[in-house]
């Protein structure tokens, strides 16, 4: 079973294999119908599409964030539509940076799918190693999705409000740009800055340069100064919406430090109650 990163390789031997299901999550913030489009020019054999705006998050409401997580039922069922039953190894992709690809591995593994990995590298390198693709829409066989959420795993923005403070050992990690950290050049959210409290860790530091996680190695090396010896089931992950921060908890799995959580709302539901506290400069904690 592959649980965090599968190479281009090792998945070139199971595209036809049933009790494998490949899903596109390819996605463009700024143009929300791209990546469809993308993926009927040209996928990986016998890959389906999954949105992130219709498949992987549920309504907006104007106050729990750009891109809230679906209801549990809408889930299972969006995920048996998908063709993932129980056993099933699940491998998500997106372009290249899996930024998309590791909010469904983390969804997925929230509701009780293990085996689900991420194609490390993206299409890109599926691509740049000589792989086939094939245009048109693939079709599933709908399948019995039968995963509940794990306990413990998210947190509500009401819970990491009252840790403000009141839980010293707990760790937000903001896993935007420097600079939306800052609250400099904010252009997605209406208020600009961090939770108070909150270190930064952006998402793409866990990527080599050709859009390859780094080593575990490497990933333990960089995590450690933001981490420093704390446990890691105190280490709560946020982004803008809740995307990215997927990434970071798919680094940490990769680097063997496991237990980390998430605030799904992230930056755009706490930033749009104006009773909640904001930063804007750097934490030394």
């Amino acid at each position: 079973m592959h649980k965090t990163l599968i190479s281009p390789s090792a998945l070139s031997q199971h595209v036809n294999d049933p009790s494998w299901v490949i899903i596109d999550c390819r996605f463009d913030l700024t143009d929300p119908d791209k990546g469809e489009s993308l993926y009927r020019s040209g996928h990986i054999p016998g890959a389906r599409y999954a949105h992130l705006d219709r498949h992987l998050s549920g309504p907006k409401t104007g106050t729990n964030g750009r891109h809230p997580l679906p209801d549990t039922d809408v889930l299972v069922r969006t995920f048996s539509d998908l063709g993932i039953a129980p056993h099933v190894q699940v491998v998500a992709y997106d372009a290249d940076s899996s930024m998309y690809a590791g909010r469904l591995w983390w969804m997925l593994r929230w509701m009780g799918h293990d085996g689900v990995a991420v194609l490390d590298g993206g299409l890109a390198r599926w691509q740049r190693e000589g792989h086939p693709v094939r245009g048109g829409v693939e079709t599933s066989t709908a399948a019995q999705f039968r995963g509940s959420p794990r306990p413990g795993w998210r947190l509500a923005a009401d819970e990491v409000a009252s840790g403000l403070g009141s839980h010293p050992s707990r760790l937000l990690v903001d896993s935007r740009t420097p600079e939306r950290y800052r609250g400099i050049g904010e252009t997605l959210d209406k208020v600009g800055g961090h939770i108070p409290g909150a270190a930064n860790y952006f998402f793409q530091q866990n990527l080599a340069d050709d859009k390859t996680f780094k080593s575990p190695e490497a990933l333990k090396a960089q995590w450690a100064p933001i981490l420093k010896g704390r446990d890691p089931k105190d280490v709560v992950v946020y982004c803008g919406s809740g995307v990215t921060a997927c990434h970071n908890l798919l680094a940490l799995e990769h680097a063997g430090i496991h237990g980390a959580k998430i605030f799904p709302g992230s930056w755009s539901e706490w930033s749009a109650d104006p009773t909640r506290p904001v930063a804007t400069e750097p934490e030394n904690g």
